[in-house]
């Protein structure tokens, strides 16, 4: 054995030197061939915000839980659950104003409280951002099949959907063919992918709107009482299930490495898609339960089938097409979002590099995204929305708690670094970030915990047979001087040769 490195100075696995897995971490830039470009700016950031908030969460969930949770009382599930997001979103906007880089909550966390706190949430994560997709692209499915069926086309009844939800279903293959579709965008390049994005949202925005002018007109307030047939309870659990729908900015934050001034523009641009998604998710609440009562509500196509009760049938079909392109726009940014993140966690040694190679010319990781929309398709097209809704959750819950405590320790150990955006209301906001998301977790089912834990029991064992020593030949040393997140105040600037956003 060489002498060399007595015992004594060799620091303890759970240290933070060398060798420990608490040793804190930052990445490298990356060479200017093997790196994504900066091409993202306010609009497109906040777009593609509003694009991951509004969808499955305001055209198919909202009904869901309605008929079956909470009643008219569901306003009061998004309400608590928007609360909820507010706290985290704060917390959030403060580390995207200290860290322009891809990742997300496990970039945060591995910079702050350590490498396997990290890795524990891009695990986590990488699993809820591609269950999203699947439960978005279900919740699309029922109304393209709304749309379908009112122009006399049938698909077989083994295509309608996953095993266990009706008599004869096989399989989901609209939801299938609809996360491989957004993957084959997503390869397209972000500049392309985004433009696309924009347009979408400001699509699925107008008709949102027409829904709230419209439905105002057909509401009645009969249908409003009882408010909360199933008891605030109901209307809590309804929160930890529709949570999912109000926090888009989290996959947004995975493109701070494609956006230009990413300290200042990727704050701006939480803030307001969440400000945004909530007013329209308050407003189409009371429509929802106001048009049609809450026991006669359509799961699959909510806000359609509400519209085409009233008679108001042509109208119907197009917030079923608003239904579409609104979900499509939540599965681009997830997408996007798990894609981001393992390319994030390959760079850093965490996982295989070859899942995050970037295309040599469009300048994304493409085989990270076709791996997860094939995934997110099975998925997709075997399981039913509320099994994975619930999946999807309590890991986005769980990196909440965990990233309102990384931005609270490093407020107070390094409180001069240079921060785009300070979170408010410090130490409470935080604070509140970490109770309202371990209250919601509570209301989830325990299988949902089971399948959980076997998650992040497979994640440690990758990370003890490969991510551990693997990381350590690509970011070898001890841990970072966490000063050094000082030096990325120019890193988020384009490159020379690239045009900026207008």
């Amino acid at each position: 054995m060489s002498t060399n490195h007595p015992k004594s100075t060799v620091p303890p696995l759970l240290g933070r030197g060398p060798q420990g897995v608490f040793r804190r971490t930052l990445p490298s830039e990356q060479p200017a061939g093997e790196r994504m470009v900066r091409t993202l700016g306010l609009t497109q950031l906040t777009m593609i915000g509003i694009g991951a908030i509004i969808g499955a969460g305001i055209f198919s969930l909202a009904a869901a839980v309605a008929k079956d949770v909470a009643g008219p009382a569901v306003l009061i599930s998004f309400l608590v659950a928007g609360a909820a997001s507010l706290c985290a979103a704060f917390a959030y906007a403060e580390f995207a104003g200290l860290v322009p880089k891809a990742g997300s909550s496990y970039t945060y966390c591995a910079a702050v409280l350590g490498e396997i706190v990290g890795w524990i949430i891009g695990w986590d994560l990488l699993l809820e951002y591609t269950a999203i997709v699947a439960v978005v692209a279900i919740g699309m499915s029922g109304y393209m099949g709304f749309l379908l069926e009112n122009v006399g086309i049938h698909l077989p009844t083994w295509a309608l959907g996953a095993p266990g939800t009706g008599d004869g279903h096989k399989i989901d293959l609209l939801a299938s063919l609809i996360c491989l579709g957004v993957a084959w965008l997503l390869t397209r390049g972000t500049r392309t992918s985004a433009r696309v994005e924009t347009v979408l949202t400001f699509v699925k925005i107008a008709i949102v709107l027409v829904v709230i002018v419209v439905g105002f007109t057909k509401v009645d307030s009969g249908n409003l009482t009882p408010f909360a047939p199933f008891g605030l309870d109901g209307a809590f659990t309804g929160a930890a299930t529709v949570f999912f729908a109000v926090f888009g900015y989290d996959a947004l934050s995975t493109a701070a490495e494609e956006s230009v001034e990413a300290r200042n523009k990727l704050p701006k641009a939480m803030m307001l898609s969440l400000a945004i998604s909530m007013g329209l998710y308050v407003l189409v609440c009371i429509v929802l339960t106001g048009v049609q009562h809450y026991s006669e509500l359509n799961p699959n196509s909510g806000i359609s089938s509400a519209f085409a009760s009233v008679g108001l049938n042509g109208l119907a079909n197009v917030i079923a097409v608003g239904a579409v392109i609104g979900i499509v726009t939540v599965t681009f940014s997830f997408m996007m979002g798990a894609s981001r993140l393992w390319y994030a966690l390959s760079r850093d040694g965490l996982m295989p590099a070859w899942f995050g190679a970037i295309h040599p010319k469009r300048k994304v990781p493409h085989r990270a995204t076709w791996v997860i929309g094939g995934v997110a398709a099975v998925l997709a097209g075997l399981l039913p929305i509320n099994a994975v809704a619930d999946l999807t959750n309590i890991g986005v819950l769980l990196a909440f708690v965990v990233v309102c405590a990384a931005v609270l320790v490093l407020r107070y150990t390094k409180p001069h670094l240079k921060r785009g955006f300070r979170c408010p209301g410090m130490p409470f906001v935080p604070v509140l970030g970490m109770v309202f998301s371990v209250w919601l977790m509570s209301f989830l089912h325990w299988e949902t915990w089971v399948r959980m834990g076997g998650w992040l029991v497979a994640g440690l064992l990758i990370y003890a047979l490969y991510g551990y020593r693997r990381t350590r030949s690509v970011m070898p040393g001890d841990s970072v001087d966490l000063d050094a997140l000082d030096a990325m105040a120019d890193s988020d600037r384009p490159e020379p040769d690239q045009v900026p956003p207008r």
